[in-house]
Parts: C-alpha cells; structure tokens; sequence
C-alpha cells in the first residue's frame, strides 16, 4: 500500500512524555481549564459541533508552551475542565491523560501554537454553513453587518485532504500569514486570538456572515456594500475590541450555567 493511500491513525499516544518532569497543574491553568470547558458547552448550545470531531485549545499561561486540547471521544458536551487533555507541541501529554487527543487537532492547532507567538487560543468548526461556504468558489461574501467587520481579514488554505500531515503546516500557516480568520476551502473554519474571548468574537463574525451569505442565497443576490463602508465597518469589527469580547463570551458562559454548570468540575 502506497503512503498517499494507507490509513493513518487519528489517535495520538495517550502515554505521558517520558524523561521529563511532569508538569503540575497551577491555579492559572485550573483558571484556564474552566473558561475553556465553558467555551466548549457554549459551543455544544450554539450547535457548533461535530460528534466527537473539531477542537478548541488554549495556551496555558506560564513559562512552558503547553496547551489544552479536548479528549478525542468525548461530545462538547461531555467536556469538563478535569477532562481537557494538556499537551506540549510534540502532541505529548504533560501528564497521565484518560483520553486520547485527535491528530488532525494536534496538527493544525500545534502548528498555530508553535508558530504564531500571539495565538494563545485556536478554534476550529464544521458548521453547515461555514464548510458550506468553505466550498464555494468565490468564497465569503463581505456584503453583510458581518461579513464588512471580516473585510481584508480572512485568510484561505487550500484543501489537501485530513490534516494529519505534518509537512502541510508550513504551508497552512504561509496562508494565513498574520490574518485571524481563515477559511479551510472544501473544509471548515478557524480562528485564532490572543485570548479565548478574542478568537470567539472572530468566530462569531464569521459564522453570523456565512449563515446570512447562505440564508440570502436562497432568496436573492446580496446589495454591495461601497469600498468606504467596508473599509469603515473592518476597524469597527467587535472582536478588535476586548472589553465587547469579554462581555459577548461572559454572556454565553451565563446561559451554559443556568442550563448545566457540570463543566466546571
């Protein structure tokens, strides 16, 4: 069986890294596992989902370059802050973990973590919408509220099959260069912020303007917007505002709470 056509296995090891001191959880990382364990059940409630599939990870603040990652098998829903995996840029648990961690996970977001120095959060969806608009040749349309903010700010990586190789990421992360949102032709979506509220208000925006784009497809072509709007609307976007950020996500995190509040465990 040839490379290109043999299987490869989307689990990675679940052993902890050997050798090396085991990394002990600190009160910043505990604070960091509860805010993202919330992201992932606002996720689960905003039907931002894939069964088991699509990751969101966060950096752990410290001097070592660890970050959080689901446990592959696990729905949004069953995600808690005891259960996030911690890993290093190798895909190795700093820790024993009862979970494996998907590869296609480690590769696109160890490959942002590892080499944008500012991406202290990556979040990657399949909505319908989103991938439906990944498909499309002309990609996303910036004629709507949304879609303005995303002006001359979306990035797009061509599709060369599940990303489980490695010597895909240098090629991923020359297509999105410096830009925040990208779009993962015939694929999905992405984002990625200095905090988890930065990459979730991205997000947000280009979600919301793929859902319009489809909706008004069905229904008519789009008004277009004039260059001076769009230029204007790109440096009102919401997620270059931090304190709008905090307070969309805290919004969300109060809804998931009122609902269930498990993840915190």
């Amino acid at each position: 069986m040839s490379e290109t056509s043999k299987p490869k296995d989307l689990l990675m090891d679940r052993a902890p890294r050997l050798g090396d001191r085991l990394l002990p959880i600190s009160e910043a990382e505990r604070q960091a596992r509860v805010r993202l364990a919330a992201c992932y059940r606002v996720f689960d409630h905003l039907g931002w989902t894939e069964s088991i599939f699509n990751h969101i990870t966060l950096r752990v603040p410290g001097p070592e370059t660890v970050f959080l990652i689901n446990p592959f098998g696990l729905h949004y829903s069953e995600v808690t802050a005891s259960n996030l995996v911690a890993v290093d840029l190798e895909g190795r648990p700093v820790r024993p973990a009862g979970h494996p961690v998907n590869l296609a996970g480690f590769v696109i977001h160890g490959a942002i973590h590892g080499h944008i120095q500012a991406a202290h959060c990556v979040m990657h969806t399949h909505t319908t919408t989103g991938s439906a608009v990944a498909c499309l040749e002309d990609g996303l349309s910036h004629d709507s509220f949304y879609g303005a903010q995303l002006h001359g700010q979306v990035a797009y990586h061509d599709f060369e099959g599940v990303t489980v190789n490695l010597e895909e990421r240098a090629r991923m992360l020359a297509s999105i260069g410096d830009r925040r949102v990208v779009i993962l032709r015939n694929h999905g979506l992405l984002s990625w912020g200095e905090t988890l509220e930065e990459a979730f208000m991205w997000l947000w925006l280009l979600q919301r303007a793929c859902d319009i784009q489809i909706a008004a497809a069905s229904v008519g072509r789009m008004t277009r917007l004039s260059a001076d709007v769009l230029a204007r609307t790109r440096l009102q976007a919401g997620a270059r505002q931090p304190e709008l950020c905090r307070a969309v996500f805290d919004a969300w995190v109060r809804k998931v709470d009122a609902l269930d509040a498990s993840y915190r465990d």
